[in-house]
């Protein structure tokens, strides 16, 4: 390994761990992952490990387990502080590391619109430590709501507000629903329906969903109406305070919970985050090739860049992992032929869905077809098993699915506090 070039790649979600994988099948290069934590995680599962329905090693696995058979490839656990491309170095959060070409895979956090209360205060969901945190939360607040005998605020401590009416906003509405519905009303005694609180769902755009087709938009508009979630749509957050959530239209929600699904913006490292190296979002500009503009070694991909060399999307690619693995899957191809006839990026857009609840999904297909309901629903749990990381996360998220869909129960309820003292 020691006379390879050394490729450090920053990030091991979707498009990191995917350029991992393609650079190793060229044994060409010695390659280092980066990232804050030690294993990889499925994001668009994260709602529900917040809701209770799944355990926390049924969507992730440990990058040192993943990569025990990639001979030249290394993992560092480390926070990345400051880029210093003059001396092809990363200073990190418990060292410095070297590299001949740098890869960004770093994605994207919540964007909170420069608003401290909400980014004080709010719920986000971006992280395996968010989502147990939103857990502990919703439990702990079922556990105070059955010791106090004032209604209103009963009402008030259950209510929940998500901002941002996306797919995570769409199927955390939607499993919060199904949970008044079958779980919380069976180990709750104490509570009566009217206890439970509302569940509103808020965006700035006059729809859910709003990427996704009409057909889409209007069914899951219909189901979550049925379920009893009500609806703020052309409306934003402008404020959290005194466990109200104010909205821009001058209404007042009376809700104690908030939680951010609204936007995101790439993540910025000092060296690399001059204004000429940043386009919308604060994503990274790239070329074609995912190059960094102004820079010879440094690569982006995934949430983290931006291109706008694609006629397809001028205005960059969407922030979608399918974006990330196809980008991933490009560069590390043009690095195992050398950048010989280097092929540029162009997305294949296979479709999107989302989830709503049991039984009910959305699904806009190429070619203009439209699913809806259990076939768009089964369509949905198929792929998002088979894209788990390994066979282990796929029959833990199977076992799940099936005994939820049988007993329209789950078991992961329990209220966690770990004290951490490793630093590391």
């Amino acid at each position: 390994m020691e006379n390879k070039k050394h490729i450090v790649i920053v990030g091991g979600g979707f498009a990191g761990l995917e350029l991992v994988k393609v650079l190793n099948r060229s044994g060409k290069y010695k390659i280092t992952l980066v990232d804050m934590n030690n294993y990889n995680f499925f994001p668009p599962l994260l709602y529900q490990l917040a809701a209770g329905f799944m355990e926390p090693s049924s969507i992730s696995y440990p990058f040192r387990r993943l990569f025990r058979k990639y001979k030249n490839t290394r993992f560092r656990m480390a926070t990345l502080r400051e880029v210093v491309p003059s001396e092809n170095k990363l200073i990190l959060s418990n060292g410095e590391l070297h590299y001949d070409v740098l890869v960004m895979a770093t994605g994207a956090e919540s964007n909170f619109f420069g608003n401290k209360d909400v980014e004080e205060k709010a719920m986000p969901m971006k992280t395996v430590g968010d989502a147990l945190m939103l857990r502990n939360l919703v439990y702990t607040r079922l556990e105070r709501a059955t010791r106090t005998e004032d209604k209103e605020l009963r009402r008030k401590l259950l209510s929940f507000a998500i901002a941002g009416a996306g797919p995570t906003g769409v199927e955390l509405s939607g499993i919060f629903a199904e949970m008044k519905q079958n779980i919380m009303r069976k180990d709750y005694p104490e509570l009566t329906y009217d206890d439970l609180g509302d569940i509103y769902l808020i965006d700035g755009q006059n729809t859910v969903l709003a990427p996704m087709s009409k057909k889409a938009q209007a069914y899951t508009e219909k189901i979550l109406l049925k379920k009893g979630v009500k609806l703020k749509l052309g409306v934003q957050v402008t404020d959290f305070l005194n466990d109200e959530v104010y909205l821009s239209d001058g209404t007042v929600l009376d809700a104690r919970n908030l939680i951010w699904a609204a936007g995101i913006s790439a993540k910025t490292f000092k060296g690399i985050d001059d204004k000429q190296h940043l386009g919308r979002g604060r994503r990274m500009k790239t070329d074609a090739y995912n190059k960094m503009e102004g820079f010879e070694n440094i690569y982006a991909i995934g949430d983290s860049s931006i291109m706008t060399s694609d006629p397809h999307f001028p205005q960059g690619h969407p922030q979608l992992a399918q974006v990330a693995i196809q980008q991933a899957n490009n560069l590390g191809k043009n690095f195992n032929k050398d950048f010989v006839n280097p092929t540029p990026f162009s997305y294949v857009d296979k479709g999107s869905m989302a989830i709503i609840g049991r039984n009910q999904a959305v699904a806009d297909l190429p070619k203009h077809i439209f699913l809806k309901g259990f076939v768009a629903w089964a369509i949905w749990a198929f792929i998002h098993i088979m894209s788990l990381v390994n066979f282990r996360n796929k029959l833990k998220a199977l076992y799940n699915w099936v005994g939820y869909y049988i007993s329209k129960d789950q078991s992961y309820r329990m209220v966690l506090r770990p004290t951490e003292k490793a630093k590391g």
